[in-house]
């Protein structure tokens, strides 16, 4: 069943890839969403066995990978209560986005190979959750990057979706870098890269020491450091971080699959899969800790300023990305990952949700030109909705006796990260709990802020330059024709104040256009996702972070620290209310600036300019980057390319020995030149020549 389940997507992915001419696209694309629907089909039974107990770890054999003298890597697969939830996180939301893709993708000429995509990420996914050994964790860790690069840069006619495309290959190839040298060093520590061998022995390398850049370091320290370089990258941590944004440039569903509920989490899935090597190091979990911390918080503050609705819930991945990291640096990594499993159901949503509205708006992507759309896209108001109410944390906390904690599902694990945050007792959990409830506070007050602008207040879609060329083609102008239904033009980019909307423009903004519901086939993931939104959180904390049936459910699959969640579910009430009041808070901020006085945000933004560019500019990390890294990049390359490759190894290789047989060539052809009183006379000079030389002797 496992193997059936891991290899369907690849399998689906090379017939709707390689046979696309022949199968057509309608069964390229029922191929692979039935390759994805049936490994769903096939996780879920899996999940549910280990939630009630009735399933065991195991491992399946597949192949000998490597066999080199003593060094043996099989290629296996193992099922353990981890693996199943991953399994099911990443069949699950995939299958959806693959059934989203028939609607959101319907116009575009390309669709077998993006389906191709999908489900090759998907495998690579599968690959990287069930590895039993580093090895094939990097495999499967280096293929969906590879995946992603495609997947960003699908539209590869669009310039700014080839360096999208590009940028997240570069910086994740960054962290990789980290991560291969924490495999190496694995391996050279341990003599083996299995993973259950190495987390078997973990405990026997506690206070030991290995050289590193000249001194001598804890071992487990610089492991577990070089491991999470490569966590930062996939996982966008600050530093690693710039690429996860500018990934918004491929398709809305790649959005969903790949930076909301798959490859960003591969990095908390690996130090949680490792967490009995990270425990050994408590320096190593203090930086985990505060990179976490410091992600979600840099996140949170950006995505307050963000225009585009992509661009917002891209930053809310990345700040829920911290949240995660630092659950699982105080020792929380039960509620690391059930904060994984429930994000994946609503950030999924709100990102399928983000399509729904793009394409309502004929692929207007700046909420400044959206309004009013809850009448008229209802069902996508709601699903958003039930995915803003889930991120937000909405819910009533447990009174002992009378009524047990119910909510949706960012209220149940966002929660238990920050009451585990506090319940750890460290200085580093206590800087952690606190960022963690501002940004919570920042985290509510852009969630809201998206829907008041996207469904509440007056239409403002007559500024959009994307809803002029639909009302000019309604009116009969086709000198737009190419950006009618045109998925490319999703991600333009137009500015706001690139288009003077004039009177007759303005009247057909509102009038001529009327947004419309997506299809059955884009509608049904949403509905589907908003149950998991709803109740993901309420029906699985018991087995997720429980005190009394965690550890039975974890089996040892990770570091469970029973003590931990015993504390975290007896933190005093003001911890357990201080979620709720921030969420209430940063709610009565949005509905303050954007629905009771809209002219707020212009005089805030006028009285603090200098914060509002400083967060518009994303902390100035990419300015930085480029002068520091980038322009020292470009001008070595052209030195490099100038002075070193056409300049000295041209100049005297090829090019020199070329221009120097011309130079014979020509010399020897002006001795050539078919007179026989100039072959007589250069015969009479070599005679003569010989003649002298001969006497001299």
């Amino acid at each position: 069943m496992i193997q059936l389940l891991v290899f369907l997507p690849l399998i689906s992915s090379i017939v709707a890839g390689f046979g696309q001419r022949f199968l057509g696209a309608t069964v390229s694309k029922a191929i692979t969403t039935g390759g994805l629907f049936a490994s769903c089909a096939l996780a879920w039974p899996i999940f549910i066995g280990f939630l009630t107990g009735d399933s065991t770890e195991y491992v399946a054999h597949v192949l000998t990978f490597i066999q080199s003298g003593d060094f043996v890597v099989d290629w296996s697969l193992r099922v353990d209560t981890l693996t199943a939830v991953m399994l099911v996180v990443v069949t699950t939301v995939s299958a959806l986005v693959h059934l989203y893709s028939w609607g959101y993708m319907a116009e575009d000429p390309d669709q077998p190979r993006f389906f191709a995509y999908l489900s090759l990420f998907t495998f690579m996914m599968l690959m990287l959750v069930t590895s039993d050994s580093l090895i094939q964790m990097f495999f499967g860790w280096e293929g969906v990057g590879l995946a992603s690069y495609l997947l960003i840069g699908f539209w590869y006619k669009k310039p700014s979706a080839n360096a999208a495309a590009i940028k997240a290959f570069v910086v994740n190839r960054v962290g990789d870098f980290g991560f291969s040298l924490g495999i190496f060093g694995t391996f050279l520590v341990f003599g083996t890269v299995s993973i259950p061998a190495i987390l078997a022995a973990a405990p026997g390398m506690t206070g030991s020491t290995i050289g590193f850049l000249g001194g001598r370091v804890d071992t487990m320290t610089v492991l577990c450091l070089l491991l999470f370089v490569g966590a930062m990258g996939k996982s966008a941590q600050l530093g690693l971080h710039t690429w996860l944004p500018d990934a918004m440039e491929g398709p809305t569903p790649v959005s969903a699959l790949i930076h909301a509920a798959t490859m960003v989490t591969a990095g908390v899935f690996m130090v949680c899969r490792l967490s009995p090597m990270f425990e050994m190091s408590p320096t190593a979990l203090t930086v985990v800790t505060f990179v976490g911390a410091a992600t979600a918080l840099f996140a949170a503050t950006v995505g307050t300023v963000q225009t585009d609705i992509k661009r917002v819930i891209a930053y809310s991945t990345c700040s829920q990305l911290g949240y995660m990291f630092f659950a699982a640096g105080v020792g929380a990594y039960g509620a690391a990952m059930f904060h994984l499993f429930t994000h994946a159901f609503f950030k999924a949503l709100l990102f399928l949700g983000a399509g729904s509205v793009i394409h309502a708006m004929h692929h207007e992507q700046d909420m400044r030109f959206y309004g009013g759309l809850r009448k008229h896209i209802p069902l996508t108001f709601w699903a958003m909705t039930a995915g803003t109410l889930a991120i937000t944390g909405v819910g009533l906390i447990e009174i002992p006796g009378v009524l047990p904690a119910f909510g949706f599902a960012g209220f149940h694990s966002k929660d238990a990260i920050i009451e585990a945050a506090y319940a750890s007792g460290t200085q580093a959990g206590g800087i952690a709990f606190a960022v963690g409830i501002f940004a919570a506070l920042l985290t509510s007050f852009y969630s809201w802020r998206l829907v008041f602008l996207t469904f509440f207040g007056t239409p403002r879609w007559a500024g959009s330059e994307h809803i002029q060329h639909a009302v000019h083609d309604a009116h009969g102008h086709h000198g737009h024709d190419d950006h009618h239904d045109d998925p490319a033009a999703e991600d333009a980019g137009h500015s706001p104040h690139a288009h003077d909307a004039g009177a007759d423009q303005v009247k057909h903004g509102t009038a001529g256009y009327h947004p419309h519901e997506s299809p059955i086939n884009m509608l049904i993931p949403l509905g589907v996702l908003s149950l998991g939104a709803i109740f993901a959180g309420f029906v699985f904390a018991p087995y997720f972070v429980g005190a009394e049936t965690g550890a039975g459910f974890w089996k040892g699959s990770l570091f469970f620290n029973e003590d931990l969640m015993h504390t975290m579910h007896g933190v005093p009430l003001w911890v357990k209310l201080a979620p709720a009041i921030v969420m209430l808070t940063g709610l009565l901020i949005a509905w303050l600036a954007y629905i009771r006085s809209p002219s707020f945000p212009a005089k805030f933004v006028a009285q603090f300019s200098a914060l509002y560019d400083f967060l518009l500019h994303k902390w100035y990390f990419d300015e930085l980057y480029n002068v520091v890294f980038v322009r020292p990049a470009f001008a070595i390359g052209r030195f490099l390319w100038k002075r070193g490759d056409q300049g000295t190894i041209d100049r005297f290789g090829p090019n020199g020995a070329a221009a120097l047989v011309v130079g014979g060539q020509r010399l020897t052809a002006r001795l050539q030149s078919g007179y026989v009183y100039t072959y007589a006379l250069v015969m009479l000079l070599g005679l003569a020549a010989a003649t002298t030389w001969a006497v001299t002797r």
